[in-house]
């Protein structure tokens, strides 16, 4: 791999295993809750599994971020210019969308 394609990877790539694990487990998640939804299991047991999924999604959502504050923005605000300004707007609307969700 040369240089190039170092600096264009995505900062979670070393961690793409695991991220993919975590979204498998969330996939399996979420067929259990239409199965208990098809077996009309009780509304507050539901709302537990749907909470436990979406904390597991947040959870995903906080490391890739992470991951793309301290590699991609980093080595954006290292080079400079309007990239670093695109990719510090970019990463505060990311954030944004996480809040309001």
């Amino acid at each position: 791999m040369d240089s190039t394609e170092q600096i264009n990877q995505h900062g979670y790539i070393h961690r793409k295993q695991d991220y993919l694990k975590r979204l498998r487990r969330i996939e399996g998640q979420a067929r259990g809750l239409q199965r208990m939804v098809e077996e009309e299991k009780y509304c507050v047991d539901i709302l537990t599994q749907v909470s436990a999924m979406t904390k597991a999604l947040q959870s995903v959502a906080l490391g890739l971020l992470d991951e793309h504050m301290s590699h991609c923005v980093v080595e954006a605000a290292k080079a400079g210019g309007p990239e670093a300004d695109a990719k510090v707007k970019e990463a505060s609307e990311a954030i944004a969308r996480l809040v309001r969700s």
